[in-house]
């Protein structure tokens, strides 16, 4: 038996759909719907939109926004993504970050004219300081060390991490751009797409269980409720297997405990340089004995997409496949 039954390409759609989804109006409604993110970041302004100047309060202090930004810089790929959907100004980014080299190509036209300024461990202060930006967005967990000459460069705002609190870091990205309703649209547009698709997937296919496994060049891991795909998961109303229907980020497993994996459906992504690693799963007895390769139901899907991006615009792609899986309408907007 083969080790996947299913490989996902992306599509030009989905980058279209990609695009559209930072675009997309929504009907109103609370944009936090199921999430229990709970960020720091508010606004001296009262949250009113485009009111300048502004204090920000964020994870390292509090910052002074003059005016609304219109030269932003971005030092993690979530927080480019997260700039991108509001559509403001994205003059530089981290683009090279890992094994990858420049932006994403779901990005598109949004990207074209920003800058590289990483790789992600270690950002070019030259490079963002000659971009003259009027705003950097960061988090804590990438360059709380460089907080001091990021801020002497100019205003800065810092997330404290990215994977648990995404959709929070968007709000409070919204009220540092002076955007918070397009930050609620887009979330609300997310989250409603959501909760249809994953209805219509429990419909057809009786409440699966679903699985995510990543391969990497260490344990071999299980995302839970507080990883991006488990969020996804979560929104969507899917039942998650009991070992990874747990608040955290992740689980690690060894060879010995690869039933932890099961569910009716799996998904698996292998991170560069871990095929050794997946392939070593897959030549275990436990692994055939699952119930979801026994069902020709393991789906590799792109770790750049379903890791990584950890955004608005990965999430829409991650529901096209999810979509594409299951054989329903994927419910675009």
């Amino acid at each position: 038996m083969s080790f996947f039954s299913r490989v996902l390409r992306r599509r030009p759609a989905s980058v279209a759909a990609a695009v559209v989804l930072a675009a997309t109006l929504a009907a109103c409604g609370s944009p936090g719907g199921g999430d229990a993110d709970s960020g720091s970041g508010t606004a001296s302004a009262g949250g009113s939109e485009a009111v300048f100047p502004r204090t920000v309060q964020h994870h390292q202090g509090e910052t002074v926004i003059e005016a609304k930004p219109e030269r932003v810089v971005a030092l993690d790929n979530s927080l480019v993504e997260a700039v991108v959907a509001l559509d403001a100004p994205l003059v530089g980014g981290i683009g090279s970050y890992r094994d990858q080299s420049g932006f994403p190509e779901y990005l598109g036209d949004a990207v074209k004219d920003t800058k590289d300024v990483g790789p992600m461990a270690t950002p070019d202060l030259e490079a963002i300081a000659a971009l003259q930006p009027d705003l950097i967005v960061s988090a804590s967990v990438r360059h709380e060390a460089l907080y001091d000459e990021l801020s002497a460069i100019a205003p800065t705002v810092f997330v404290e991490t990215t994977g648990p609190i995404w959709k929070q870091n968007i709000r409070d990205l919204g009220t540092a751009l002076g955007e918070e309703d397009k930050a609620a649209e887009v979330l609300t547009a997310y989250e409603t797409r959501a909760a249809k698709l994953g209805k219509a997937i429990n419909d057809k296919a009786g409440n699966p269980t679903v699985s995510m496994v990543r391969f990497v060049d260490g344990p071999t891991r299980l995302y839970a409720n507080k990883s991006f795909s488990g969020i996804v998961f979560r929104d969507m109303g899917l039942a998650r297997p009991a070992d990874q229907a747990v608040d955290a980020f992740s689980v690690e497993i060894g060879e010995e405990e690869i039933r932890k994996a099961d569910a009716d459906h799996i998904f698996v992504t292998v991170y560069s340089g871990a095929e050794a690693t997946a392939e070593s799963f897959r030549r275990n007895p436990l692994w055939g004995g699952l119930k979801g390769v026994q069902a020709n139901n393991v789906h590799q899907v792109e770790d750049a997409i379903w890791m990584t991006s950890v955004s608005l615009q990965g999430a829409d792609l991650m529901m096209d496949d999810m979509a594409e899986v299951f054989g329903v309408d994927p419910m675009k907007p």
